[in-house]
Parts: C-alpha cells; structure tokens; sequence
C-alpha cells in the first residue's frame, strides 16, 4: 500500500473513488492508469490554500515532498511548443536554461495563465502533470521521479494528490531531465 502521509493531517482516499475531487482530464487520465489509479490518492482542501506555501503550513505537509507542474511555453519558425516541467517545490526549473534546449526555441517563459488554463482544462494553482494535452512533452526532474510519493495538483484548487514518482514516470511523454531543477 502507498503512504499518502505527505497530505500531511489530511485524510486521503483513492482517487478513482472521488472524481469530483478531479478536473475532467485528470479524472480521465487517472482511470486510464489501470492498477496504478489506486496507488494515487485524492484529498479535499480549502481552495483559498491550494498554493504550496499556504498548503504546506495549513496541513502539515513538508514543502520537501510537494511537487510544482509548470507550463512553459516557446515559439520556433511561429509555432508555439509547449511543455510541462515538474519540479519539487523547493526548487525552480531552469526555463532559461534547460527547458529552453530541451524545447528547441530562442526564448522560453512561463505561459500565460489564461493560456496553461484554457489549454490543461485545469484551474490555475491545481494544473498537475495527469491529463496534460496530448503530445505536450512531461518533463520531470530526477528527485521527483525518486520520490516515494509527492504532493500535487488534482487539476483543482479544491483538492491535492499523493501520487508516487514511479507513477509520475510512467505517464505518457514523462522523461526524466538531468538538472531540470535548481
């Protein structure tokens, strides 16, 4: 069984078993992990904590194992790339560095959050890496993959996930990226 203790003094559920606690694409993507959908729990919060640093002090939850899924965006010959990047909380992702190589443009940048909002069909602060857009790159930081579990966005404000990295690095498009944080 999985520890979902990085919820801190939150009491966690299945996820498959609480898709209202879900955004639609990342209630889909979950029920499309099979055997793993159980090992990712699922709790209710008060959506005015939902930004890490008001989550973690609320809830008891160490700001060590809570893991921030940033949307970048980059253009090359006028197309935009996008991509995600999942980083411990306690660290930033290189976007000037790393990301921008990785995604092959002259500039990246956060996109904006209207952009990452309409484009995830998630709510801004809950955007997670289960039920990204089709094709869009997952990029994950080694630490995170390592993690036994972390916390995470559910696509909503109004709750988080305990999700084990081995699941994280298993999602389609996920590659681990050396040096991703700093």
């Amino acid at each position: 069984m999985v520890s979902w203790k990085v919820l801190g003094t939150l009491d966690a559920v299945p996820a498959p078993d609480r898709p209202d606690l879900l955004a639609a694409p990342v209630a889909a993507a979950i029920a499309a992990l099979g055997d793993d959908a159980s090992r990712i729990g699922v709790a209710e919060i008060d959506p005015d904590l939902a930004d890490t640093a008001a989550f973690c002090d609320a809830y008891g939850s160490p700001p060590d194992v809570s893991a921030n899924c940033v949307v970048v965006a980059g253009k090359r010959s006028g197309e935009t790339r996008y991509a995600a990047c999942l980083v411990l909380a306690t660290t930033r992702a290189d976007v000037n560095g790393v990301v921008k190589r990785k995604l092959d443009v002259r500039k990246a940048s956060f996109a904006p959050m209207d952009t990452a909002v309409e484009l995830t069909g998630m709510e801004y602060g809950g955007i997670t890496p289960l039920g990204l857009p089709e094709g869009w790159p997952l990029w994950l930081a080694p630490e995170v993959v390592a993690a036994d579990a972390l916390v995470v966005g559910s696509g909503i404000r109004g709750s988080k996930l305990a999700v084990p990295g081995a699941v994280l690095a298993a999602l389609p498009n996920a590659e681990t990226v050396p040096d991703l944080a700093r």
